[in-house]
């Protein structure tokens, strides 16, 4: 069977070398020649745990390749994987299908036999309808059924483990009416269905729906546990305790009880926004996903009132420009992506204050390759703040530390120590504000410690 994935970007870099490992042969398309350039010779653009090797590996059995010349590959494919970007659009808050559209204009002239193009992209409820129109515009000979098929197949990749989620998913989603495209993705996850992963055959306007509603689910959690902190913070609660104590019922579970600075990255903001909006069309509001919205933009500014209101201290306290250091500015650990993170909000707004700003994070530091794509998105102020070269550095002087992701490099970091780096005085210690609730309050017992829903 031969897979072609549009797209090689997160979803379908990665989708593609998966599928390659499973012993398909697959042929990534992108309209980047540079990024094709790179990957053809090993290079990934993106951070994410063992991806390098897989695709390396790839490479070198020649399940997997690279190219920009899309008409050489689609006349013998299989199946057609469309994994290219559904960005918000800033009107509506709906998803943007034009790059959908686009490869779809793309690939229906070159279609020979029984095709069947797959959604990757997390597209609206009614996508596959629509392309399935724009098919029969272009090519008006072609049966639906008989000459190609549209089915929904949506991802549930995590930042950080995508690899591990793909090779070892909850589920495997697909949506078709059709028994030959049915067959066609039975045959593609026979691998997982060997290792007895449940795989939905649902219809398509359901299948497009379940990723939406999954990820409005999860962000849902996470704007939930986040108002829960603020009240044990009221009543001098343990967010933590409480967590454990709702998700050790089944029916609630633990994950995505982690209280925190709010959910960021390309899937949750992007997806809530655009479920919502779906909703608003159907004139069937959301005033749940609605108010999660809402809720996860009201997080980030509060938490960065907060380091604010201990900017102002400090700077009545000593009278000068004031040292502030940011540990971790991607939304979560193990990734560089830093899409809707809250450092994209919080930096800004602290060199407003007059704030000397120094950044440390794993993926982005002093001199790191990084740096040049972290102006993509935040060119506005990558020249106004210092990047330290290590944890050490970037406690030196520092008056305020702030940890916002959760890297495990952080985990084990020994305190005190760093703490006498700090600009420190009787009059102003040195202040630690946490999170991500990585360290022991004892731990941090020589700062003064600002945490979340934490006894203070």
């Amino acid at each position: 069977m031969k897979i072609v994935m549009i797209g090689s970007g997160y979803v379908g870099l990665v989708t593609g070398a998966c599928f390659s490992e499973f012993g398909f042969d697959v042929t990534c398309v992108d309209i980047d020649t540079k990024k094709i350039e790179n990957l053809n010779k090993g290079i990934i653009p993106i951070y994410e745990p063992g991806l390098d090797a897989l695709v390396h590996k790839g490479i070198q059995t020649q399940k997997l390749a690279f190219t920009t010349q899309l008409k050489d590959v689609i006349h013998d494919a299989d199946i057609v994987m469309i994994a290219v970007g559904t960005p918000t659009n800033e009107s509506d808050g709906q998803a943007d299908l034009g790059y959908v559209f686009k490869a779809i204009a793309d690939i229906t002239p070159h279609m020979d036999d029984y095709t069947v193009i797959v959604t990757k992209s997390t597209v609206p409820v009614g996508t596959g309808k629509k392309i399935v129109e724009l098919i029969h515009n272009l090519r008006p000979e072609y049966r639906e059924g008989v000459d190609f098929d549209v089915v929904s197949n949506p991802e549930f990749l995590r930042e950080g483990s995508a690899i591990e989620d793909f090779m070892k998913p909850d589920r495997v989603v697909v949506g078709t009416s059709s028994p030959l495209a049915k067959k066609m993705m039975q045959k593609l996850y026979h691998p997982l269905h060997l290792m007895e992963t449940p795989i939905l055959i649902t219809d398509r306007n359901t299948s497009e729906l379940i990723k939406y509603a999954a990820n409005g689910f999860l962000a849902l959690k996470i704007a939930f546990i986040n108002e829960m902190a603020d009240l044990c913070e009221i009543v001098n609660g343990e967010v933590n305790d409480l967590a454990k104590g709702i998700g050790l019922d089944n029916r609630i579970g633990q994950k995505f009880l982690n209280a925190g600075p709010g959910f960021g990255g390309s899937c949750f903001p992007k997806d809530t926004r655009a479920l919502a909006s779906t909703a608003h069309s159907l004139n069937k509001p959301s005033l749940l996903i609605d108010s999660v919205i809402q809720s996860n933009e009201s997080r980030k500014d509060s938490l960065i009132e907060r380091v604010q209101s201990e900017i102002q201290i400090k700077k009545e306290i000593l009278n000068r420009k004031i040292n502030v250091s940011i540990l971790g500015i991607t939304f979560k650990a193990n990734t560089d992506d830093i899409r809707e993170a809250i450092s994209l909000k919080m930096i800004p707004a602290l060199l407003k204050n007059d704030v000397s700003v120094k950044i440390y994070d794993p993926m982005y530091y002093k001199n790191s390759d990084r740096l040049q794509h972290l102006k993509d998105y935040a060119n506005d102020w990558v020249d106004q703040v210092d990047f330290a070269n290590s944890v050490n550095n970037a406690f030196e002087n520092a008056d305020i530390v702030v940890f916002l992701t959760e890297w495990n490099e952080f985990r084990g970091l020994n305190l005190k120590k760093l703490y006498k780096t700090m600009a420190i005085s009787n009059l102003s210690p040195g202040v630690l504000i946490d999170y991500r609730n990585l360290f022991d309050k004892e731990d941090a017992r020589d700062f003064r410690f600002v945490t979340i829903g934490r006894k203070t």
